[in-house]
């Protein structure tokens, strides 16, 4: 079932509640531009076959405007001749053909009125048109940009990943457990090298009070 049923409610119609309604907007609007599109070609066809028709109808009361030219010659001549019943007849045979015209003329008009409203009908749906092709494109954009952003963000809470952030927590871990050991094992070596200095500055502290109390007995 098409979206839209006459040319009047593509017109009438408003878009951005449209796709506002629709599940899926960028669907929905290739639907609506293929309407559109289908439609102006039907349009512009329709208009195509009224110019035709009006030419045909114009041509047509041309030959009727010079058929009432002729009677109106003969009823002339038939009367510069005393022939008064020719006259007559020439003027009810150019009578005829005039109500005729009349009628052309009418059809003419009305053709004219319909060429106008149709003129004016394309120009809207070719608005309507352009404003949708251009909605497409953002849409199309937006659809695509979202679509990178929701893979992002699948990849972003996958199991490998999740997986792999849990290998690294635990390396990072283990890393620090053995610069740990590696910190107290450079606390125990500095401990006992103090533990030497110490002893090596005591002796040489007793070396020189020895040598003071050897001087002070010379």
């Amino acid at each position: 079932m098409s979206i839209f049923s006459r040319l009047s409610d593509i017109i009438n119609s408003n878009i951005s509640s449209l796709l506002d309604k629709a599940e899926n907007p960028e669907k929905m609007i290739r639907m609506v531009i293929q309407e559109m599109e289908e439609t102006l070609v039907e349009v512009r066809s329709g208009t195509a076959k009224v110019i035709a028709e009006k030419k045909t109808l114009e041509r047509r009361a041309q030959q009727l405007h010079r058929q009432a030219d002729s009677w109106q010659e003969k009823a002339e001549l038939a009367m510069s001749r005393d022939r008064e019943d020719l006259a007559k007849a020439a003027l009810v045979e150019k009578s005829t053909v005039t109500n005729t015209i009349v009628a052309l003329e009418s059809e003419l008009q009305k053709l004219d009125e319909t060429l106008e409203k149709l003129s004016g009908e394309i120009e809207q749906l070719q608005s309507k048109l352009n404003d949708a092709r251009a909605r497409q494109k953002t849409i199309v954009m937006r659809s695509t940009a979202t679509q990178s952003r929701v893979d992002v963000s699948r990849q972003l809470h996958s199991y490998n990943i999740d997986n792999a952030m849990s290998k690294f927590e635990y390396y990072e871990k283990k890393i620090d457990l053995m610069e740990g050991q590696v910190d107290s094992f450079n606390l125990e070596r500095k401990g006992l090298d103090n533990e030497f200095e110490e002893l090596a500055r005591q002796e040489k502290i007793e070396q020189e009070l020895q040598a003071i109390k050897s001087k002070l007995n010379k």
